[in-house]
């Protein structure tokens, strides 16, 4: 039987990321695995690789090479052709400025297919702004950091000149300050290489004010990607965000693969990658440390004149580690569009507050549907599958039209959720329940599956209460609790010392 060769995830004309498609193995390879790059008979660079992920850098552009990994067949591949490689320091970059507008001119003077060259050292910025058929290239020791002060950053208004919508704030336009890294209507852009973008949020006064606005706008994020097609990350570490940190909105065909995404866990609504009403996303290989969700799948609210947001479909999550954040992977709670058909497969998650955890509420309208956690391992996280149908987000979500129990009338705003997969999991030292799910009376869940998961709770763990909604328990060491789903199919859990593996359910 051949051998499987790796998957290209991102060429660039420097760099390559590959995904060794078919390994079992979750973040971390069973033992590290000898590679070499070779061009012309040549071995030109050669290291270990410990992920399912890896990123080399030094490529020359034009060259044919080939990427040999142990036990795995050669990829032959060559390096893209550049237009151009657009050094900022030829459009008077210093590392002792304000480079905003050494990236501009940089930018500007940048031909289609050309590459952006940030070289080893810490670069200053207010916001860059990127734009089509180009890639920023960060090699190791390249850092391009935000500057602190709040006045070197625009503000985007909600809408263009044109009425298209510009920034956005927690689902519908609103005036934003602009981010570090900023596409609009762009494609084919690809920030690739081992270097980092600190968004400087632990400067400035940003984390003061998560919730405010200020000068009439919101936080910006770190990366923003709006109507962008074939949008691509990969290789680098992004940090310090003084919101979320990665946000793609209305994309199509976006590549997040081998990141580290680092806020510190007292950053407040550091989302680690949040992509909301996009298509085609897939995110490999991410290292996730982050002050709020890790993963926050979305696709909007209801727009205060009615428009309802484009959906979010087809995002891949896979090979990734998650810690410390609330929630591991999140859906909602912002999905009046609908989030349809993602699967997250061999992750591990450590620590966070939830694993998978779908979050909407009554007014959102909506449907998540297709939803599938395979084959991931969870330590310390307090309840792994948490679903709730009466989120209490928003000044009006301890209402009594968001809380009650009793069934409501059924209308375009009631959200439906159906097809939630959760199978194939190892949930180490539980807190306070394996999963807890809350439907709608007047639109219960369908077709939930809990199976094939192996259970142990953690000894110290103190009761609390599981979701956000008023009236729940506190819980400590419960089991599977579900109300309004429907027909719930819940086997092959093994508990704690019983060799039967009774379903303990509620």
């Amino acid at each position: 039987m051949p051998l499987q060769v790796p998957t290209i995830l991102v060429l660039t004309p420097r760099t390559i990321t590959v995904e060794l498609a078919g390994v079992a193995a979750r973040d971390q390879l069973d033992a590290v695995l000898d590679w070499r790059l070779v061009a012309s008979g040549d071995v030109m660079q050669e290291g270990q690789a410990g992920r399912p992920v890896l990123t080399v850098e030094g490529l020359v552009p034009g060259i044919a090479y080939g990427l040999e990994i142990a036990g795995f067949g050669g990829l032959d591949f060559t390096a893209p052709r550049e237009s151009a490689l657009i050094d900022i320091r030829d459009h008077g970059a210093s590392k002792a400025a304000d480079n905003s507008a050494a990236f501009a001119a940089a930018i500007a003077a940048a031909p289609a297919g050309a590459t952006i060259y940030v070289p080893p050292g810490v670069w200053r910025t207010g916001p860059v702004f990127l734009k089509s058929d180009l890639c920023l290239h960060l090699p190791h020791g390249a850092v391009l950091k935000g500057l602190a002060e709040r006045q070197a950053y625009p503000i985007l208004d909600a809408f263009d000149a044109e009425g298209k919508m510009q920034a956005s704030w927690e689902g519908v336009p609103a005036a934003c300050f602009a981010s570090l890294l900023t596409a609009i209507d762009a494609s084919h852009i690809a920030i690739a290489g081992k270097g980092v973008i600190d968004g400087a949020g632990a400067e400035g006064d940003w984390w003061d004010w998560p919730k405010e606005t200020r000068e009439g706008a919101r936080r910006p994020r770190t990366v923003f990607a709006n109507r962008c097609v074939d949008f691509a990350m990969a290789g680098v570490t992004v940090r310090n965000s003084p919101s979320w940190t990665i946000h793609p909105i209305n994309c199509r065909k976006a590549m997040f693969a081998d990141l580290a995404i680092e806020n510190p866990a007292d950053s407040p609504n550091t989302d680690g990658l949040n992509p909301e009403s996009s298509s085609d996303v897939e995110i490999v290989g991410v290292r996730f440390s982050v002050g709020d969700d890790c993963v926050a799948i979305k696709a909007g609210k209801i727009w205060p004149d009615g428009r309802v947001p484009e959906p979010t479909r087809n995002v891949s999550v896979r090979h990734c580690r998650m810690e410390r954040g609330h929630g591991g992977v999140v859906i909602g709670s912002e999905m009046s569009g609908s989030v349809t058909d993602v699967t997250v497969e061999r992750c591990t998650l450590a620590d966070t507050d939830r694993g998978l955890r779908i979050k909407t509420r009554r007014g959102r309208g909506g449907e998540v549907a297709r939803i599938a956690m395979r084959d991931c391992v969870m330590d310390g996280v307090l309840t792994p599958l948490a679903i709730n149908s009466h989120y209490f987000c928003d000044p009006d979500g301890r209402s009594d039209a968001v809380q009650n129990r009793a069934p409501a009338p059924v209308d375009k705003t009631t959200p439906h959720l159906r097809d939630v997969t959760f199978a194939g999991i190892v949930a180490r030292n539980v807190h306070h329940a394996l999963a807890y799910v809350l439907g709608l009376s007047e639109s219960p869940i369908m077709g939930l599956v809990i199976e094939d998961i192996s259970v142990t709770y953690d000894p110290q763990a103190q009761a609390g209460v599981p979701e956000m909604a008023e009236g729940l328990p506190e819980l400590r060491h419960g089991g599977i609790i579900t109300e309004n789903t429907t027909n719930p199919i819940i086997r092959g859990i093994a508990w704690p010392g019983d060799s039967n593996s009774r379903e303990r359910a509620s």
